[in-house]
């Protein structure tokens, strides 16, 4: 077991990177935590404390800013960087695409500067399945052709991806690992952290719980007729805690390897679902009736997507343990705690 490796987490109070904060903990690592606070609260410091019993250190900064990242190493020499901070909202990157142009893409070179000056040899990078567009077949391996993005959200990521591996090629000192994640869902089982999103949830879990709660009136199913089974967007539904232990696998692959290289992954269940099962699932693991209505299609959004994840099982020795019903269960619990 690792003795107090420093990891640096982007974006390290956000959804996943709260989440891999503890998981990165349980195994003996610390994790040091970065992020603006631009759609996350510092009140999950005090929530991960509470769960751990550990005080982890926390800077309020922008990824973009490269001398946050001297002044950590400074005071934690990190050995590796798990980078989460971008924003990731489809719809709104669809409004204001320089936005996401801007925040995702210079906060990922930046970084990888600051990671070449500071000597830091290995990077997980929070990617998505977004960059596969619209496939012609619906479950993706690693090597399924990538399409044009649906949404400049999906386009930064494809960008990042791509600077992070020619980087590598061109023997930058650091090796990469690109997880490709599918729709992480739930929360902690401790219901004390979870998805909280500023403002008007941008994904379907927490809309979800906030019109359970009656904090938002009706749920909008955004079309019911794209050629699936029952006319809604397919998606491959992974618990937040399944995708937060792929990034400590991740790491222990990175820390094992020798050669300086990019590998990818992808990190999902395997399985499909629609929206209209997920709000049946929902109602069903929580005995709540959810008021819903359709309406009409979203910009960027792709009709059907999951993931073979033969390779994470393979090479991380990674694969989903929580399935969907446990995890609409943990995002009700975390939705009825947070106040």
């Amino acid at each position: 077991m690792p003795q107090n490796k420093n990891i640096l987490i982007t974006g390290g109070t956000g959804f996943i990177g709260s989440h891999t904060v503890l998981a990165l903990y349980h195994l003996g690592y610390r994790p040091i935590l970065l992020d603006n606070l631009s759609n996350s609260s510092a009140d999950v410091i005090n929530a991960l404390e509470k769960i751990s019993g550990e005080r982890f250190p926390f800077f309020e900064g922008d990824c973009r800013e490269a001398s946050i990242y001297e002044r950590i190493f400074k005071e934690f020499p990190f050995e590796a960087v798990i980078h989460f901070a971008a924003f990731k909202a489809v719809g709104e990157s669809v409004q204001n695409p320089l936005l996401y142009f801007d925040n995702n893409i210079n906060s990922t070179i930046v970084l990888m500067q600051a990671m070449e000056k500071l000597n830091v040899k290995n990077l997980i990078f929070s990617s998505s399945c977004t960059v596969y567009g619209s496939p012609e077949l619906t479950m993706v391996t690693e090597s399924t052709p990538l399409q044009k993005p649906e949404s400049p959200y999906g386009y930064t990521k494809l960008v990042c991806e791509e600077m992070i591996q020619t980087a590598v090629q061109l023997k930058q000192n650091f090796s990469a690992v690109l997880l490709r994640y599918f729709n992480p869902i739930g929360a902690h089982e401790s219901g004390l952290i979870g998805e909280n999103p500023i403002g008007i949830p941008n994904n379907l879990v927490p809309y979800i719980t906030q019109t359970a709660k009656g904090l938002r009136e009706k749920l909008s199913v955004f079309g019911n007729d794209y050629p699936t089974n029952d006319g809604t967007c397919v998606r491959d539904y992974i618990h937040v805690m399944d995708v937060a232990e792929a990034h400590v696998a991740a790491l222990q692959f990175l820390e094992n390897k020798t050669e300086i290289k990019t590998h990818i992954f992808n990190i999902g269940t395997g399985k499909g679902t629609s929206v209209l099962e997920a709000i049946q699932c929902f109602e069903e693991a929580n005995n709540i009736k959810l008021n819903w209505q359709i309406a009409p299609r979203r910009s960027g959004d792709v009709a059907e997507i999951y993931a073979n994840t033969d390779r994470a099982k393979e090479q991380l020795g990674w694969s989903s343990k929580r399935n969907i019903t446990q995890a609409m269960k943990d995002a009700w619990r975390w939705e009825q705690n947070n106040k």
